[in-house]
């Protein structure tokens, strides 16, 4: 069906101002070819399933039953209704590089700690193939790069003091959190941090934010034996409040969060921070978009928030 799709009720006016009596006409099914009769004037067999069904504005490009009852099928399991629009019933936001400008202050504090201790090699592509991962994978990284003795304990306490000290100076969010948050308040929408953080990272630093207190629901590696790029910590999230993941959003900003939550079934959005997204990447989202205020527009085109606006 083409983008000419409107709902039902604009459907209904529309037929009703065209001109009565028209025939019944034969028409040929744009999908599989099949002809059927359509008539505009009266009852026909889509106005039955219209709740379900889209219906076109204009007849001429009509599917047939069985091929229209398809395409209701495949939105639905996508997380759309007739028209298109997304089903939303909670948001799932990841924590660093999507709402927190934190992924720089790591990679810069790693990249220091590790040339503190004479790693003078490419650290910094080495660092960005570990955004978005736990830390435990990160530190898997780091020995099979630089060998089982590598200085862990030694590296991990200058990171530390590295990241402390430019975060003493503030953690600023990202471009267009606070309006998405605000946005999502007002509309009563169910929402969530979904992060490869610790419970005790992702507390210190949504409270040096300021937006600690936005959030009752938050999910970190803490929770899961498996971390992002598992889907474990999408499936959780959703089943926390009560959903299947196929009816929530989820906010990433990395390739590997992006495949955890489409592993999940999440309807996924793309805010890239500081690593490009892979073509993969592109395939599994919904939409790639350049900050959290375009993922606000987003969500007004494209979602449909149980009766709630944005």
């Amino acid at each position: 069906m083409n983008p000419g799709l409107i709902p039902r009720q604009d459907a209904a006016l529309l037929m009703t101002n065209r001109l009565e009596n028209q025939p019944t006409r034969r028409l040929a099914c744009i999908g599989c070819g099949t002809e059927f009769n359509c008539s505009l004037s009266g009852p026909c067999w889509c106005s039955d399933e219209a709740f379900r069904l889209p219906m076109p504005a204009d007849g001429s490009d009509c599917l047939c039953p069985d091929c229209l009852r398809k395409l209701a099928e495949q939105r639905a399991a996508a997380g759309c209704d007739v028209t298109g629009r997304w089903n939303v019933s909670a948001v799932l936001l990841d924590m660093d590089g999507t709402l927190l400008d934190t992924e720089r202050v790591y990679l810069d504090s790693l990249v220091a700690a590790l040339k503190m201790h004479g790693y003078t090699d490419d650290t910094t592509t080495l660092c960005q193939a570990m955004v978005g991962l736990p830390g435990p994978e990160c530190e898997a990284m780091l020995h099979a790069r630089y060998g089982e003795s590598f200085p862990l304990a030694e590296i991990s306490r200058a990171f530390v003091s590295n990241r402390d000290e430019i975060l003493s100076a503030g953690l600023p969010l990202k471009s267009g959190a606070v309006e998405l948050l605000d946005a999502l308040q007002a509309a009563e929408c169910p929402m969530a941090i979904v992060t490869s953080s610790s419970q005790r990272t992702t507390d210190a630093h949504l409270t040096l934010a300021g937006i600690r207190h936005r959030f009752e629901t938050i999910l970190t590696r803490d929770d899961v034996a498996r971390g992002k790029p598992s889907p474990d910590l999408y499936l959780l999230a959703a089943a926390r409040f009560g959903l299947k993941p196929e009816v929530c959003v989820a906010v990433e900003d990395s390739n590997h969060g992006v495949a955890a939550a489409h592993a999940a079934g999440a309807i996924t959005i793309m805010v890239p921070d500081m690593v490009t997204p892979t073509e993969e990447s592109r395939a599994r989202c919904a939409a790639v978009v350049p900050d959290l205020g375009a993922v606000l527009e987003v969500l007004r085109t494209r979602g449909e928030f149980d009766r709630r606006s944005l």
